[in-house]
C-alpha cells in the first residue's frame, strides 16, 4: 500500500529548506542518566514544527550513522527545554548551550507524543545534562540559516 507521506517516499530532503529562523529556549529540567538499550525509533521525517512554549526532550547519543528509520540504544539524558517561539527543527541543526555546542540533531522519536517530542542529538561522547554542567534556566540556541 502506497503512503502519501513524501518523506517515506524519499521525495523531500533537507535541500528543500531554503532558510530557517533561529530558535531559542531554556532548560526547565536537567537530566542525568544513561541507558545502553533504550530502543528509540527515529521517525522518517527530518523536521518537526513546534509551537511557542513547546517542551522538547534532548537525548544524546554517540552511536554512529543515526538516520531516519534507525533504532538508537546508547543514550544520555540531557534535559527538557522550553522553546521561546514557534519554529522548525531539522536534522543537522546544532544545539548550543552556554556558547558551547552540545550536539547536532540527528532525528526525532515519537515515544512520548503528544506529551513531548524526543529530539536525538549526536554527541562525540555521550554526556548527560548534569555532566555538561547545565543548570535550570540555561539558554539554548539553535541557529537558523
Amino acid at each position: 500500500m502506497q503512503t502519501n507521506d513524501p518523506y517515506s517516499r524519499n521525495l523531500i530532503n533537507k535541500n528543500f529548506y531554503h532558510s530557517k529562523k533561529e530558535l531559542t529556549g531554556k532548560f526547565v529540567v536537567v537530566l542525568d542518566g544513561y541507558l545502553e538499550n533504550r530502543g528509540l525509533k527515529i521517525i522518517q521525517q527530518p523536521s518537526r514544527a513546534f509551537s511557542k512554549h513547546t517542551i522538547i526532550e534532548l537525548i544524546g547519543s554517540d552511536e554512529e550513522n543515526i538516520q531516519p528509520g534507525s533504532t538508537v540504544d546508547k543514550i544520555a539524558y540531557i534535559g527538557f527545554v522550553e522553546l521561546f517561539d514557534s519554529g522548525v527543527l531539522l536534522i543537522g541543526d546544532k544545539i548550543i548551550c552556554n556558547e558551547k555546542e552540545i550536539g547536532v540533531i540527528v532525528g526525532f522519536d515519537d515515544t512520548h507524543m503528544p506529551n513531548h517530542q524526543n529530539v536525538i542529538v549526536y554527541q562525540t561522547k555521550r554526556i548527560s545534562g548534569k555532566e555538561l554542567g547545565i543548570k535550570i534556566d540555561d539558554k539554548i540556541l539553535i541557529p537558523g540559516f
